[in-house]
């Protein structure tokens, strides 16, 4: 099938939408572009199509270029038959395209290969072609000191192997028992003898079975992780019922063979070969390929919770641009402190040491009042690591003691920061400034705005994901640098106040660019307008074309720069102002007059219906923000550790990671809850996703605290029955958070977290 045509087949669209795709996207063009300036070329086809399709169309050419080496392969070996050439075309996968290239693909000298060097393939043949035969008798035309042939019974197993090998080859009977054991087959799982203390995280898998078509991601991730760490052993049984299905399938192969009636001689022979060649060779080969499949489809679904999870950390509620203090704990080394401008500009460091063993509380509450009166401090952001409840009550007291003060406390998770502190960028930025007070920055300006500052770090180490060091990180990698390319293009860029980190991520820039731009900035104060763009170096028309839409100049000559609207269409805008007489400042906000404009007036050749819809809506608020508004949450007093909790709180937390078989949730105890996906609401759950986001406020109920391993169940049911069992918990993994217990003797206070904080706290590599 035509790739255009296969791949609008797939994703029920129309094929002239695939191809003018498929045309965007090799011409340069980017997602974000594609789906926001290009609607009336692919017909309005979003960002999520769009990444479909050229996942899709990747794997497509990539299977039509192995489609073509193995044609040539084949040909060079003169065997390509009509039949099996019109097969290798047809081959939609890449599993059915090398099962069709098995038996002419060059290998190492078999057992078979040496059996048809010595001459017996002809006994083979003749076996299978005339079922009358006496295999005895026949093989001992083939006895031959000189090829290591001495005996009738070694003939005869030589033809064996070269039948067995053939038929483990045929492609169409793989594809049937391939499917057969998938739908049949259950995976069962076993502790590794003698290693049950260390294989204590997997103790839901000593003993463990289930439908290998039907075992979940995460479940089926911890079990291959078992199995590498060499804690967990596991195997493959056909079906419930092993020996039966184990003769089923031989059967199938002795069908494959033609054989009927196993009173003749040579039926009985292959008979015996058949189920041979099923145990020997094809169950094998079943096994490898059946868990290799269970991987990949539990890789992808992993990966695809984790690009969910950051797209929903990335478009977290920004703070906003206010004058933030920054603390990150410590309590030996004291807690590091950085003061930001509503621009994220650095304006002041500072460590204090109110912690043992310097126990300076008095002095530091002062230093800090001095410094939020001194810089107009509005939000004072605190890191969720060791010591954060201790200097969230540190700032708490400064509250307390000094009234006069406005300024909000917020608790954020830290996760990623020490990362940031220590890279290549952060050196760039802050070339002087010490590792652990970048850290502070950091904590400071990802409350301003989450996605600016997140970008700087490799997604991977924000760890919201489930396992997601056993994924293949390549795959991982693309699919979350595809999510924090469209998160960036949705929300826009202030080209003037930027990074290099969040520059780059705009469709169209690459790094050198980016940095060319700011350089450009530097050197020439702030960009005036888009047009001015076109003198930075490397900047061409192409690149120009494709970022200009996601950056937005505030306060500039012309107020559409502040706006998502493309200045390829600007003359549409031109073409409002002259039909409604009014100027453009007089029409940007005015709701009400431009719902009464008639887009299709204003429609031509160039620019359709969908882009000048988006033109009007845009006009009504210049540079919208996708990102919800701005909330806070606030923890329960006096509930600090997992050792507070009692079956029956109602608290208030936050969703910081979201997984297949549930929601992690931070009530602020240092040890996120789980509310498994039985629990998230009166009503049955197929995806945890379609009823909580990392990042949301949340009320939930403590049904049962697990001390000793650090285990808390959650629960969102209305009314949830205490101690009300759930399925089997997943073994913990890079999903949860040791307890902190260095905890100071103070009274503790409620401690806040953001809506915006969606960075999961509940993740420990």
């Amino acid at each position: 099938m035509d790739v255009i045509q296969q791949i609008a087949k797939e994703l029920a669209i129309h094929a002239h939408q695939v191809n003018a795709a498929v045309n965007l996207l090799d011409e340069g063009a980017t997602v974000p572009f594609i789906a926001r300036y290009r609607k009336e070329v692919t017909n309005g086809l979003d960002d999520t199509q769009l990444r479909n399709l050229e996942e899709r169309l990747g794997y497509l050419r990539e299977l039509n270029q192995r489609r073509d080496t193995i044609l040539e392969s084949i040909t060079s070996q003169g065997k390509l038959t009509p039949e099996l050439e019109l097969a290798i075309r047809n081959a939609e996968t890449k599993t059915l395209l090398e099962d069709l290239y098995l038996p002419y693909k060059p290998r190492r000298r078999t057992k078979a290969q040496i059996a048809r060097e010595a001459g017996l393939e002809p006994l083979a043949d003749s076996l299978l072609a005339d079922r009358n035969l006496i295999p005895g008798q026949i093989a001992l035309n083939f006895v031959n000191a000189e090829k290591g042939i001495n005996s009738a019974e070694e003939a005869l197993e030589g033809a064996r192997q070269i039948i067995m090998e053939r038929i483990s080859e045929d492609a169409s009977l793989l594809t049937e028992l391939r499917e057969r054991i998938w739908q049949k087959g259950i995976l069962h799982a076993s502790v590794v003898k003698e290693k049950e203390q260390d294989a204590a995280k997997f103790k839901d898998y000593f003993d463990f079975q289930e439908a290998i078509n039907k075992i979940p991601s995460h479940r089926a991730l911890a079990l291959f992780r078992g199995r590498n760490e060499d804690l967990l052993s596991i195997s493959l049984k056909p079906a419930q019922d092993e020996q039966e299905e184990h003769s089923l399938c031989a059967q199938l192969v002795a069908r494959q063979l033609g054989i009927k009636n196993t009173a003749l001689a040579t039926e009985q022979w292959l008979a015996e070969t058949a189920q041979l060649a099923w145990k020997i060779k094809l169950f094998t080969r079943i096994d490898l390929d059946l868990k290799q499949r269970l991987r990949e489809s539990a890789e992808q679904e992993a990966i695809r919770v984790f690009a969910s999870n950051l797209r929903d950390l990335l478009l977290a509620a920004p703070a906003g641009p206010k004058t933030t203090m920054g603390l990150d704990p410590g309590i030996r080394t004291g807690v590091k402190v950085a003061i930001v401008d509503p621009t994220g500009k650095l304006l002041h460091t500072d460590t204090i040491y109110p912690h043992q063993p310097r126990n300076q509380w008095r002095e530091s509450i002062s230093t800090l009042a001095k410094l939020i009166k001194q810089f107009e401090v509005n939000l004072v952001s605190i890191g969720n690591g060791t010591a954060s409840r201790e200097t969230d009550q540190l700032v708490a007291e400064v509250a307390q003691h000094f009234p006069d003060l406005k300024f909000t406390k917020i608790v954020v998770s830290e996760a990623g920061a020490s990362v940031y502190s220590a890279s290549e960028l952060a050196a760039k930025e802050f070339p002087d400034l010490d590792v652990s007070l970048r850290g502070a920055v950091s904590i400071a300006r990802r409350l301003q705005d989450p996605l600016a500052e997140l970008v700087k770090i490799d997604p991977k180490s924000i760890g919201v994901g489930q396992y997601q060091h056993d994924v293949n990180q390549t795959h991982l990698a693309k699919s979350l640098d595809s999510v924090v390319e469209d998160c960036v293009n949705a929300v826009g860029v202030d080209v003037n106040t930027a990074s290099v980190a969040l520059l780059k991520q705009v469709s169209g820039l690459s790094a050198s660019v980016s940095e060319n731009i700011v350089t450009f900035r530097d050197q020439n104060g702030p960009f005036k307008d888009r047009k001015q763009l076109k003198k930075v170096p490397r900047l061409g028309e192409k690149a120009y074309e494709q970022a200009v839409g996601f950056l937005r100049i505030m306060n500039g000559v012309n107020p559409l720069d502040a706006s998502a609207v493309h200045p390829e269409a600007y003359p549409v805008v031109e073409a409002i102002i002259s039909s409604t007489g009014k100027s453009i400042r007089d029409l940007i906000g005015q709701s009400s007059y431009l719902r009464s404009l008639n887009a299709a007036n204003f429609t031509n050749e160039h620019f359709g219906l969908p882009t000048v819809t988006d033109i009007l809506q845009e006009l009504e608020k210049p540079g919208r923000d996708p990102r919800p508004e701005f909330k806070s949450a606030q923890f329960r007093s006096g509930v600090e550790t997992i050792n507070d909790l009692e079956p029956g709180m109602v608290l208030e937390g936050i969703v910081t990671n979201v997984a297949n078989f549930g929601a992690f949730v931070d009530i602020g105890v240092h040890q996120d809850g789980l509310v498994h996906i039985s629990h998230l609401a009166d009503v049955y759950v197929k995806d945890p996703r379609d009823v909580v986001k990392t990042g949301a406020l949340v009320k939930v109920t403590v049904l049962e605290v697990d001390v000793p391993r650090s285990r808390i169940a959650l629960s969102m049911k209305a009314n949830p029955e205490l101690g009300e069992k759930t399925s089997s918990k997943p073994p913990r993994t890079n999903n949860t958070k040791s307890s902190n217990t260095n905890r100071s003797s103070k009274p503790q206070v409620p401690v806040q977290g953001t809506m915006g904080d969606v960075l999961a706290r509940a993740l420990k590599k």
